[in-house]
């Protein structure tokens, strides 16, 4: 079965340091347990439109970016401008983070910009170099070390107690003034729907390299071992910000660099300085892992986009790949370098949008299923129109209710 394994993986590594360290941590840290309802629904209401990314594919040979343009070319002009913006963001702010945690190596007269950068430079050789077969690879060994040494954190955790006053109570995330924390955090929880995209591309290249099509079968295995994957990821690291910050009265810095520092430091504080190591491993796994698979993530999603908006020869998208990585990488360091003030808001606002794009995303992803060329056996079940159904419902419900808070708060 281990074989199958790739694509949904990579996907989990990537959410885990998008949103799971931080966000998770984050809503830990500042709401206790009361955000845990949320963090179960909403990887509840987006699993059929992830699901759905992979199942395509699977059923028909094509990725769903095909697929968007059968529905119009428009859409997939849309996920292309998101990406665009997003891409950039994200990979500027966990590379920034990958390069703070890495001063806890025992690195020393290297800026955390500079190795931020070195991390973005051999995140891009490894995928450049070794293709889809070494990022494979270096997912499973990374998503395997994390899983295992997270547990053990948490498990400590568990048995030490909480390390903060057990009768505090902390603010409602049900206020005006956290509500945008909430479509945040929800915005990239497990991922951002068009990130649905990735695997589906992931899948067509492990095609490639194993010479034989998915069967549906392998497809759900694979896609339900990383979803499930990024999920119990969000609840640990949701129980380490709960167990190991909340009411301790730390207020954790939304600077990505400064709050990596605090989350290692409190980390250690609370379950013990010989627990430092373990847990610099945990985070530094998480965010190198989400900085490699990003980087190859967003560069493969813009160039298969260019192919299918400006019809190019099959000769030339290796050229084209080549370009936004490189891209990719180039203008993320051009933002840590002269726009690191600004990163935090830019991550925020692309998460936002995310969120706020998330139900057309859910609605496309849910009609490609009805395709002429999808096989009837292979769409939507009753349980998945109304899970789907609901799952729109509930992403446009909570947009709308952003966009007034926005605009009359």
């Amino acid at each position: 079965m281990l074989r199958y394994l790739g694509p949904g993986i990579l996907l989990a590594g990537a959410a885990i340091g998008g949103s799971h360290l931080v966000a998770s941590t984050q809503a830990g840290a500042h709401y206790g347990w009361s955000l845990l309802g949320i963090l179960l629904l909403v990887n509840l209401f987006k699993y059929p439109f992830f699901r759905y990314g992979q199942r395509y594919t699977a059923a028909t040979g094509e990725s769903i970016l095909e697929a968007y343009v059968k529905l119009g070319r428009g859409y997939l002009f849309l996920f292309f401008l998101l990406n665009l913006f997003t891409g950039m963001a994200n990979i500027a702010g966990v590379s920034m983070i990958t390069g703070s945690l890495a001063t806890n190596f025992g690195v020393s007269g290297v800026s955390v910009p500079v190795l931020s950068g070195i991390f973005m430079l051999t995140s891009m050789l490894i995928v450049m170099l070794g293709g889809f077969s070494l990022l494979r690879r270096f997912g499973k060994i990374i998503v395997a070390v994390l899983g295992l040494s997270t547990v053990v954190a948490v498990i400590i955790s568990l048995i030490s107690g909480p390390a903060g006053d057990p009768a505090y109570a902390g603010e409602s995330p049900w206020t005006m003034a956290s509500f945008g924390f909430v479509i945040m955090f929800m915005g990239w929880m497990p991922a951002p729907i068009e990130a649905s995209v990735w695997p589906s591309l992931w899948m067509k290249s492990q095609q490639k390299l194993q010479k034989k099509s998915f069967v549906m079968r392998e497809a759900m295995t694979d896609f339900h071992a990383g979803y499930y994957a990024s999920v119990f990821f969000a609840l640990v690291f949701l129980v380490l910000g709960k167990m190991l910050i909340y009411g301790t009265g730390t207020v954790l810095s939304p600077q990505g660099t400064v709050f990596a520092r605090q989350l290692i430091d409190l980390y250690s504080i609370a379950i013990g300085e010989w627990s430092r190591p373990l847990i610099v491993v945990v985070a530094f796994s998480a965010m190198f892992s989400t900085t490699l698979t990003t980087i190859d993530a967003y560069p493969r999603a813009l160039a298969n986009s260019t192919r299918l908006l400006f019809p190019i020869a099959e000769n030339r998208f290796r050229a084209v790949h080549v370009f936004w990585i490189i891209s990719g990488v180039a203008g993320s360091f051009l933002l840590i370098q002269y726009f690191v003030d600004q990163l935090g808001d830019m991550l925020s606002l692309a998460m936002i949008l995310s969120f706020l794009a998330a139900p057309v995303f859910a609605f496309l992803n849910y009609r490609i299923m009805f395709l002429d060329n999808v096989p009837e056996m292979f769409r939507p079940k009753p349980w998945e129109k109304t899970l789907s159904v609901a799952g729109m419902f509930f992403l446009i419900g909570f947009g709308l209710v952003f966009i007034l808070w926005y605009f009359f708060s």
